[in-house]
């Protein structure tokens, strides 16, 4: 689905490149996760496969094909859900569709169809201030399915919610993939979430970075939350604790 060749990048304001020759692929359907300390280059990753920012070197591919021949290939789902506070829930969803031009009538009934499918269809005709968080995030998942693309980037969506609700919205987005048979890439800090959620989890330990470190998580699907508490699983989360230490105890 996704292939990254030997991608070289870095900021004009930065003195050293943030990666270097890096090379991975995401498959099709798959849900991986990216953690690594702040500033590391999550979010890097994630502009150079929307095309917001490009490559000194290397490519980057979707389904075989250079994304700079593409478009409508990726969609984003940022940390805060960015719902238009004047729009009606249902007008908030409508609006990859208003830019894509599609007729009104088709967008209501796809719209309503996609809160039906998070359960928030009777929210259709209330305002954002009227929801919490957490249904603010189904509703921010709801507009980015209806992109019409196949690869979702999701950066810690559910950072700012609070436990239980955050808890919630992980079992809640691994149903919504399981039935979409969407591509998710998943950034996070958070371990565990990371561990819960992904089939494989990619790990950045150094600045400049040429590669990811990838763990293959050995939980099959669909998941418990009690899995987490298995002997070989809590040591995978703090392998991977480690590894996020490990940089600044050097």
């Amino acid at each position: 689905m996704l292939e990254f060749r030997d991608v070289s990048f870095k900021y004009e304001e930065d003195e050293e490149p943030m990666m270097t020759d890096l090379s991975f692929h995401v498959e099709d359907g798959e849900f991986v996760s990216v953690i690594g300390a702040s500033g590391c280059g999550k979010s890097t990753i994630f502009r150079l496969i929307n095309g917001l920012e490009k490559p000194q070197k290397g490519g980057i591919f979707v389904n075989g094909r250079s994304i700079s021949e593409q478009k409508n290939y990726s969609a984003f789902m940022p940390q805060k859900d960015l719902l238009l506070p004047w729009r009606t829930i249902e007008k908030n969803v409508c609006l990859p569709m208003e830019i894509m031009r599609v007729p009104e009538d088709e967008r209501r009934k796809a719209a309503r169809a996609a809160l039906e499918q998070v359960g928030l269809l009777d929210y259709a005709e209330k305002f954002p201030k009227d929801l919490s968080g957490g249904m603010k995030q189904r509703v921010a998942f709801a507009r980015t399915l209806l992109s019409g693309a196949d690869m979702l980037l999701l950066d810690e969506p559910f950072s700012a919610l609070d436990y239980l609700t955050r808890v919630d919205m992980q079992e809640w987005l691994l149903s919504q993939w399981q039935d979409s048979g969407k591509t998710i890439i998943f950034i996070t800090h958070d371990v565990e979430e990371a561990v819960f959620l992904s089939k494989r989890i990619f790990v950045i330990q150094d600045r400049p970075f040429s590669k990811m470190e990838e763990t293959i998580v050995p939980m099959d699907y669909p998941r418990k939350r009690e899995e987490l508490k298995r002997p070989d699983i809590a040591d995978l989360k703090e392998r991977l604790i480690s590894k996020l230490r490990r940089k600044d105890g050097e």
